[in-house]
């Protein structure tokens, strides 16, 4: 089969590869679209050790089951594999399991081919009436809508429910179209590159900012750079929640002192739990998430070129999707 193999630091190649193999009670999936996930730059970059070359990166996707009884059905896939029996899988919290694996990490090759392998669990059967590309945006909105959740759980209920969501990439446009599905209607989006702050005031009816101005009850870390955490404990109101999503570097930022005195909440979240990425698959067919007409689409082959046009700052949208049979 054809993937999309990252070889080292700032070099992916697109070739041949030996085919995927279905585990016992797993599936062939034949990949019909795939994102370019913030976290696959990191690894391309040479940022992530989880990841080391050489691997097939990608774990945003959706495709068609080709053989066995379901042979035939259009799924989205929930790429983090958990063991189902320890005490954070028998609480719903699979996230948390300490033997999850996911796509895209070693020992499991990614989505960035013609076929992957996955278990039936993770799998969810999506509508006819829904593209691929829309389906794959399931596992990124999921994040976010994870994020949203946990951190509207902890917000004290006698706050308003006002927002902002620092960064205006996959993940923060995916966090602010949770939370108005939340009925969380004052979002505002902070996202100081002007070419996607131009693609963003263009779709889906959102609030756009070059920066954080004002205060907010909720706040939400789509980056997770020293700057943007600074950022967000700077902004958050007395009482208010930050929920930090971004993986952008380890340390600095926060201001421990203000947050204590006032007593902010910080929540770490991860990825999401089985129920997160169904309910969010949910909210993708029925129209929740708005239309999801805002991710490019390239062929698989073309994937080098767009790593290097992200890398450069030269894509306005906040996601490109790869169709590895283009």
């Amino acid at each position: 089969m054809k993937a999309l193999v990252y070889k080292g630091v700032e070099q992916m190649e697109f070739g041949d590869v030996p085919n995927a193999v279905p585990a016992a009670s797993e599936h062939l999936i034949r990949i019909e679209a795939v994102g370019i996930c913030g976290s696959d730059m990191h690894a391309y970059l040479g940022h992530d050790a989880r990841r080391p070359a050489p691997l097939i990166l990608g774990h945003e996707a959706a495709g068609v089951i080709v053989e066995g009884l379901r042979a035939g059905d259009r799924v989205t896939i929930n790429p983090l594999v958990s063991c189902g029996q320890c005490p954070a899988c028998v609480a719903g919290r699979e996230n948390l399991c300490p033997d999850r694996q996911i796509i895209s990490m070693p020992p499991r090759e990614g989505a960035f081919a013609q076929f992957v392998s996955m278990p039936d669990r993770n799998l969810v059967v999506v509508p006819d009436h829904i593209s691929f590309a829309k389906a794959a945006l399931a596992e990124p909105l999921a994040v976010s809508w994870h994020a949203a959740r946990l951190a509207l759980e902890a917000l004290h209920p006698a706050m308003p429910r006002r927002a902002l969501v620092i960064g205006g990439g996959a993940i923060g446009l995916a966090a602010a179209l949770a939370l108005r599905a939340m009925e969380v209607e004052d979002v505002t989006i902070a996202e100081p590159n002007a070419l996607r702050r131009t693609f963003l005031q263009q779709v889906e009816n959102l609030k756009i900012a070059d920066a954080a101005i004002g205060n907010f009850p909720l706040v939400i870390d789509a980056v997770g750079f020293a700057a943007t955490r600074s950022v967000a404990s700077a902004v958050a109101d007395p009482g208010g929640v930050i929920a930090h999503v971004g993986l952008g570097e380890d340390t600095g930022g926060l201001d421990v002192r203000r947050m204590t005195l006032q007593e902010i909440t910080f929540i770490g979240t991860y990825t999401y739990t089985a129920r997160d990425f169904r309910e969010t698959a949910e909210a993708i067919f029925d129209g929740r998430l708005g239309a999801l007409d805002w991710a490019e689409e390239r062929a698989l082959a073309e994937g080098a070129q767009a790593f290097r046009d992200i890398r450069s700052g030269a894509v306005a949208a906040p996601k490109i999707i790869l169709r590895p049979w283009a």
